[in-house]
């Protein structure tokens, strides 16, 4: 009876060790089957630096089994498993270069047998860089609403954006997926709202958060005695150039012509002075004309009533005594004056 009781116990291990005995000998019997590659870690983005372990196993196929892994073409090691446990490969990531295409090949040598997994690539996470922070307007009234931007030129998608006035939070974490910046709309109602304002950019890189540089508003004033003193002395001036624009033309110039006629008008004259011998001989007429292309004044002198047809400077000749002063084109209309 008790050996009876001992084989009762021991039948359902025996029966199930039997099971897991065929099912192991179905698996060697059965063709190699494709390997499966995959990564221990959560995601296949990584970081500059990470360590990362590859996993790859085949479920079908004589043992032992040996594992080849390849990053693009290239081997990387040779593992040789007698069970059915994954073969692991550890490697990091420390330049853009690691990021190639992985693959493994599980090889039956007993059969000359082999199959190759699909390719694994790994993802680079491009940590943030320090964001810019910026502002609708740097000069604001009270009551005012006023447009706050925050953006990261590098750093992987998606990346979250808050903003910060000192050590407070503003606002909710703000995601961006793409090449855009985070926006935020504050209102200024009092002196407190004018400054220290920050936002703070953060991807899936752990511990590696970036903060913008400050930024502060000035509070414009509406009444500033300074800018309209400023805009009035402007106008006052654009007045004063219009006006000395008008006199130009319609005052000054006809002033000038008219003064200038008038000398003209003047010059002309007769002057008549003997010298103490009183003799006729020495009673000389001078006349003045004017060269139309010089400045030059010349004299035709006159002695007793005789034309002497020499010209002499005016400004030279210091000996003339009597001067008729006459221009060349009114020399043929008027008559010329002798000596009495």
């Amino acid at each position: 009876m008790l050996k009876l009781m001992i084989i009762l116990f021991f039948l359902p291990s025996l029966s199930q060790s039997t099971q897991e005995n065929q099912t192991s000998n179905g698996k060697d019997c059965a063709p190699l089957s494709n390997p499966e590659l995959k990564s221990l870690q959560p995601s296949l983005e990584i970081e500059i630096g990470q360590n990362v372990t590859l996993s790859c196993l085949c479920t079908n196929g004589a043992l032992p089994i040996n594992y080849t892994f390849f990053r693009n073409q290239s081997l990387l090691s040779i593992i040789t498993m007698k069970d059915r446990n994954p073969a692991l490969h550890n490697l990091t990531i420390n330049s853009a270069s690691d990021l190639g295409e992985y693959k493994c090949k599980a090889e039956n040598r007993n059969v000359n047998s082999s199959k190759y997994s699909t390719g694994l690539t790994f993802t680079f996470l491009d940590p943030v860089s320090k964001p810019v922070l910026s502002a609708t307007t740097s000069y604001v009234k009270m009551g005012q609403n006023v447009t706050l931007f925050c953006h990261s030129e590098n750093g992987s998608f998606p990346i979250d954006y808050m903003f910060f006035q000192g050590n407070r939070s503003i606002s909710r974490r703000i995601p961006v997926s793409e090449k855009a910046k985070a926006v935020l709309n504050i209102t200024i109602n009092s002196p407190s709202d004018l400054g220290n304002y920050k936002c703070k950019a953060k991807n899936k890189i752990s511990n590696h958060i970036k903060y913008s540089s400050s930024l502060n508003f000035t509070l414009a004033e509406e009444n500033d005695p300074s800018y309209l003193l400023c805009i009035f002395l402007g106008l006052l001036f654009l007045l004063v150039v219009i006006a000395i624009a008008l006199l130009i033309p319609f005052w000054i110039l006809p002033w000038c012509k008219a003064r200038k006629l008038k000398s003209a008008g003047s010059s002309r004259s007769f002057v008549s002075t003997e010298k103490a011998t009183g003799s006729e001989n020495y009673v000389t007429y001078t006349e003045i004309e004017y060269a139309k292309s010089e400045e030059m004044e010349y004299a035709n002198v006159l002695i007793t009533g005789k034309e002497d047809n020499r010209k002499v400077n005016i400004r030279a000749d210091t000996t003339i005594v009597y001067s008729e002063i006459i221009r060349r084109d009114e020399m043929q209309a008027e008559p010329r004056h002798s000596p009495e």
